[in-house]
């Protein structure tokens, strides 16, 4: 008796976001990763339903082959993102079934060679660690499907629960997934969790090729490597009888995806604890308000180590010296003289975000985006967003003035004036830029980690996670950065990479920390210089309660785009009369990579129908916005706005 099955192909179309029929052999089971005849192509697709009834009056096709196996609990998370996020199930299941490369040969295993040298297991666990992970073993042999915020101080030890936990997983014969939110905190986390659980950890993030992409999956899928330890994709992992999901500093916006399915894995990672009657631990120094305010907390308390580090917040208005004031340039003189290890952050890259003309008031901007080009050391002004590149000029392109002046500071602006006023101090510089090549990360963090009289420069990265012996002094160049920025969390993300940052230092011996600010009486900074996490995230639930922003309602980001400048806002006017619920807008956005935006927000208690009341009137609008050369996304719990 012939057997059909319903196939997602992996398309992106909307238009044929639906389920096809194929006929199948005995062998084929839900969760099957299949090739199939799809038009006049070949292409995968993944088998979510088998016997079930073939359409009357058409001819099926037969499957052509069986390319591999998914978890049955895989399968349904990807349909869940689908509808939650107002995507497409085709896209969707992509995430869980990339395309499959050529097995490498015998290489070293990317664990290996990205890896930092890991810790000594202590002793015993503080009397905090061991409450922490007693609430988590409970969970965890009850079968309670549960969420904990692990809260404590930079250096309280929550990686030392997350190594705990995991190593419970495994003697229940259960498997981990570790989530880290950028690559560059990958090589410390997977030094760590390799010398405690040697080969049988696995590493998925991006920077990975495919091949070692697919290689790394067959040892995770085949059972070999039962931990994986990766950035966002990696909780998409095949680990066979899931247990525990560690997600580190879970209040970094990087935990979310910015292509469709824009899906954000510290959500993603609840789900599929819950589908696999697993616990999810999400740790941080400062959780989200929404974590804050809904999750059972864990408390580490603070420093195992000592006490937190003093925070002086020098102010701008106040100093003639940018980017180095005179107490930062003090504090650093002392390290060049009795040794030590200094981290700055500047949250910028380049020389200068911005060239400006002193006669005219024109700044230089992308020729595709409706930004100012950004400086850099090789004489190039680069767009950030498009990739645009041109040369520097030497008159003023609109009135021919040589007055072209650099307005603000970058991280190459930095290293130089470090270089000069500071010239015994080794520099390292650790932006997007400066590790673009594989292993570049991992070497600059060595070579951090092994010299003396040495400063750290760089952007955000700096600040994630990064433990480090003999930190004598972090300091924050600019921290209004992120304030001026029009968007409900500018105050949250501040705090959080303040505090962050000031928590790198002093931890195993004295240490201080300086912010330079124009804004000294802001609160975020004020309640950042006095590490008061707790009284920062009661008064932003307070307020945000007030707006009606989440944790107390979700917002759902409708973003058109288009060739003109007049249709995105046309099509989300028409968008919007088929939608329910609290809806802003629309409204014009800058335009990127040659293409006008607009966007519509909404404020609903139930977005995962909201998104999938859009995913619908896009799907039928799909043919005349594709004529129109227009694209949508649909962005639920959105973390900019």
């Amino acid at each position: 008796m012939t057997r059909y099955a319903s196939v997602y192909p992996l398309v992106t179309a909307r238009a044929l976001a639906r389920e096809f029929t194929y006929e199948i052999g005995d062998e084929v089971q839900p969760g099957a990763v299949v090739e199939v005849r799809f038009g006049n192509a070949k292409r995968r697709g993944v088998v979510t339903k088998v016997d079930v009834a073939p359409p009357k009056g058409i001819d099926t096709s037969q499957i052509e082959r069986v390319v591999e196996e998914l978890p049955k609990p895989l399968v349904e998370l990807a349909l869940w993102i689908a509808e939650y996020y107002g995507s497409t199930p085709g896209r969707a299941l992509a995430l869980i079934a990339p395309v499959q490369r050529k097995p490498r040969g015998e290489r070293a295993q990317p664990a290996e060679r990205d890896s930092l040298p890991g810790e000594a297991e202590p002793a015993e666990l503080s009397a905090s660690q061991q409450a922490a992970l007693n609430r988590i073993v409970g969970a965890f042999d009850t079968g309670e499907s549960a969420n904990f915020l692990l809260n404590g101080a930079t250096g309280s030890g929550k990686t030392e629960v997350y190594l705990q936990a995991c190593a419970v997983a495994l003697e229940r014969g259960r498997g981990a997934i570790v989530l880290v939110p950028e690559i560059a905190l990958t090589p410390q986390t997977v030094g760590r969790f390799r010398a405690r659980f040697g080969e049988r950890i696995a590493v998925l993030h991006s920077s990975l090729t495919e091949a070692e992409r697919r290689d790394e999956r067959a040892r995770i899928a085949s059972g070999d490597a039962p931990i994986v330890v990766g950035a966002r994709s990696a909780v998409f992992a095949p680990v066979p009888r899931l247990g525990v999901i560690c997600v580190d500093e879970e209040h970094d916006a990087s935990y979310k995806q910015e292509s469709d399915p824009r899906y954000d894995a510290r959500t993603v990672a609840a789900k599929r604890a819950a589908l696999e009657n697993a616990v999810a631990v999400f740790g941080s120094a400062t959780p989200r308000p929404e974590s804050w305010g809904k999750l059972e907390r864990l408390d580490l308390g603070g420093r195992l180590s000592g006490p937190l580090p003093p925070v002086l917040v020098v102010d701008l208005r106040r100093e003639a010296g940018y980017p180095l004031s005179a107490p930062l340039l003090a504090a650093l003189g002392a390290i060049e003289e009795q040794g030590g290890k200094a981290i700055l952050l500047l949250n910028r890259r380049g020389v200068a975000p911005a060239l400006h003309c002193r006669a005219c008031g024109l700044t230089l901007r992308c020729v595709n985006c409706d930004v100012a080009l950004v400086l850099h050391g090789d004489g190039l002004l680069r767009c950030h967003h498009c990739g645009h590149t041109e040369p520097k000029p030497e008159t003023c392109p609109g009135c021919h003035s040589t007055e072209l002046a650099r307005l603000g500071a970058g991280t190459q602006k930095l290293e130089r004036e470090l270089e000069a006023k500071l010239p015994e101090l080794e520099r390292i510089r650790l932006d997007a830029d400066a590790v673009e090549k594989p292993g570049a990360l991992a070497a600059a963090l060595k070579r951090f980690a092994a010299a003396d009289r040495v400063v750290l420069v760089g952007t955000q990265m700096v600040a994630k996670g990064h433990h480090f012996s003999g930190v004598a002094l972090a300091a924050v160049v600019d921290a209004d950065t992120g304030l001026g920025m029009p968007d409900f969390r500018a105050e949250e993300r501040t705090f959080q990479l303040l505090t962050q940052l000031a928590r790198r230092s002093g931890r195993d011996a004295p240490g201080r920390v300086l912010v330079q600010t124009f804004q000294p009486d802001s609160r975020a900074i004020e309640l950042a210089a006095r590490h008061d996490v707790s009284r920062f995230l009661d008064s932003e639930l307070e307020r945000r309660r007030g707006l009606g922003y989440p944790p107390f309602t979700h917002l759902v980001r409708i973003v058109v785009a288009g060739p003109e400048p007049d249709a995105p806002l046309q099509a989300l006017l028409e968008l919007k009369e088929g939608l329910t619920g609290n809806l802003l807008g629309p409204a014009p956005l800058l335009r990127l990579r040659g293409r006008y935006r607009a966007q519509l927000v909404a404020k609903t208690d139930q977005p995962r129908r909201l998104a999938a009341q859009a995913g619908r009137l896009l799907s039928a609008g799909a043919p005349a916005m594709r004529r129109a050369g227009l694209t949508a996304v649909v962005d639920v719990d959105p973390q900019s706005l």
